[in-house]
């Protein structure tokens, strides 16, 4: 069967080379403004010049990869510019996404920021224990996810969709900051105890001040509060 020209067994290998390039931009192995060659990518991560070029393209629509005038395409650039836009971009769509999300969560939804939150305390232990590869991996999906899920409740499918997109472009600076060391983990602790607090007790003001400062955080950027 055909799902939009592509079969079911074609959508899941694009989806299946999207996660793994994904992964490599985000961990800086495919540099920002690194040309992306069919043959090349396809010796290293398999797949068809036409499920590659699928996948490029998806890459494209999240923002992670850009089409060049030559009709290749290249790792999406990351200057300051492109930092500071992206952090313009995080703060719109989470702020008013959580905004949202407290106005309309429900226990299952706490119950689920607090799940998630659990599971952030715990892969930011391990990575400050054995910051390798898997558990650097492990810990940046524990942030995406309590980001994710903190905008859930929102009631709005294409806010949700906008706020992951501006979150996945974000996540090579991030773990950048992890890679030198630049991550204050005891501050991160406190910040994130204080928004789980804020979020569960309808703390609206306190939470997206709690947010914003995460936010900046995570992306290296001043803080804007005390």
């Amino acid at each position: 069967m055909l799902f939009g020209g592509r079969s079911k067994d074609d959508e899941t290998v694009v989806a299946m080379l999207a996660s793994a390039i994904r992964r490599d931009i985000s961990f800086g192995v495919l540099p920002p403004d690194e040309k992306l060659k069919i043959e090349a990518l396809r010796q290293s991560y398999g797949g068809s010049n036409h499920s590659m070029r699928e996948t490029l393209r998806m890459l494209a629509a999240e923002g992670l990869v850009e089409a060049t005038s030559q009709r290749g395409f290249r790792v999406m650039s990351a200057t300051q510019e492109d930092l500071e836009d992206i952090l313009l971009m995080r703060l719109q769509t989470e702020k008013l996404g959580l905004k949202r999300a407290m106005a309309r969560g429900d226990v299952t939804w706490e119950s689920r920021v607090v799940a998630m939150f659990h599971a952030l305390g715990r892969a930011e232990a391990a990575v400050q224990t054995q910051p390798d590869d898997m558990t650097a991996l492990e810990w940046d999906e524990a942030c995406r996810a309590v980001s994710e899920t903190l905008v859930s409740a929102c009631g709005s499918r294409r806010l949700i969709q906008m706020a992951g997109k501006f979150y996945n472009q974000s996540r090579r600076f991030r773990l950048a900051l992890l890679r030198e060391g630049r991550i204050d983990f005891a501050a991160r602790a406190q910040r994130m105890e204080k928004l789980q607090k804020a979020v569960l007790g309808r703390d609206e003001d306190t939470a997206l001040i709690l947010l914003e400062d995460d936010i900046r955080a995570d992306l290296g950027a001043r803080q804007k509060t005390a």
